[in-house]
């Protein structure tokens, strides 16, 4: 083994065993009954494990992964005030080609990134509930990818258990946590927002956020009731029973639109001018209802368009100027 070799496969041994301690603190710190800064302690750490993450990767890879400018056959690196290199910040790693994440991690992360450009310029209170689904998910994903990219022995899994609750989830708890509404204005905005941005197939998949239905239940028979959590395979037919006898939470549903509504909410807007006539010719020229683009979705026969669409349209409008203005 070279010099070189060694000298990468030491930094990456160094940026992998930091990832764990930071992502391996960030659950505990959010499992901790007696710290209030929960969410905002997770999302940093995590956001540095999955960096040093995908550092130890590209290191592995002999990818660059420091910003530099390209000088003839020369690279130029930027560096800050006291010469350190300037690596690449986690969006930046999500955003390369060879990145090896798959897109609806991708997505998880970039929702936490995003919420925290939001909170870390205000004190933000009570939205642990609210995001621990995408928070586990997120650990979830760490977890697969750590143990896929270098060994499984550096999985994190066997290091945590469930956290012990001191109150069961009643329903008018289940009904606070269907929307943002007690949340910052700045938050809420933020997570509809991007909720409503992504494809319809994203926002339901476990790796964006992984939801879990608790249900109460009692042992027919002793030693039946010796684990506080069971998971069923979502395809089963005790979870086909649970899903249409008890579900306690109902996930938050997009808003759907027809081709009319949309037009319409275009003419509230001052494009009168556009009628069902263009929107039809826009949504075909940019073969909208392709459904990995995520603009609507099927229903009995009908498509609806999503939120998403609706914005792309406006912009549309907008770009064009006065065409579409009474």
């Amino acid at each position: 083994m070279t010099a070189r070799n060694r000298k990468i496969g030491s930094i990456k041994t160094e940026l992998l065993t930091k990832s764990r301690e930071a992502m391996l603190t960030a659950v505990q710190i959010f499992n901790n009954p007696n710290i209030q800064f929960k969410s905002e302690s997770f999302i940093v750490l995590s956001n540095i494990a999955w960096t040093y993450l995908l550092h130890a990767y590209y290191r592995t890879k002999k990818l660059e992964y420091r910003y530099f400018e390209q000088h003839g056959s020369r690279k130029r690196f930027d560096k800050t005030k006291k010469g350190a290199y300037k690596y690449w910040e986690l969006e930046r790693c999500l955003n390369d080609r060879n990145c090896p994440v798959d897109n609806v991690a991708k997505s998880n992360l970039k929702f936490l990134i995003g919420l925290r450009h939001e909170i870390e310029h205000q004190m933000t209170m009570k939205i642990d509930d609210y995001l621990s689904a995408r928070f586990q998910a997120c650990c979830l994903n760490y977890n697969k990818y750590i143990k896929e990219l270098f060994e499984s022995k550096l999985g994190i899994d066997k290091h945590l258990s469930f956290s012990l609750q001191f109150s069961s989830i009643e329903e008018e708890h289940a009904n606070q946590l269907k929307e943002f509404t007690d949340l910052p204005k700045n938050i809420a905005s933020y997570i509809n927002g991007f909720d409503k941005d992504i494809p319809e197939d994203e926002y339901n998949d476990m790796r964006y956020s992984y939801r879990v239905l608790y249900v109460p239940k009692s042992a027919n028979h002793k030693g039946q009731a010796d684990k506080v959590i069971e998971f069923l395979p979502a395809n089963s037919p005790e979870a086909e029973k649970l899903n249409k006898e008890y579900i306690l939470i109902k996930e938050k549903e997009k808003p759907k639109y027809l081709p009319s509504k949309v037009v319409e909410i275009m003419k509230d807007k001052g494009f009168g001018k556009f009628k069902m006539h263009q929107h039809t010719e826009l949504w075909k020229s940019k073969n909208a209802k392709d459904k990995n683009k995520g603009f609507g979705v099927l229903v009995a026969k009908t498509w609806y368009w999503y939120q998403n669409w609706v914005n792309e349209v406006e912009k549309y409008c907008i770009n064009n100027g006065d065409k579409y203005r009474l």
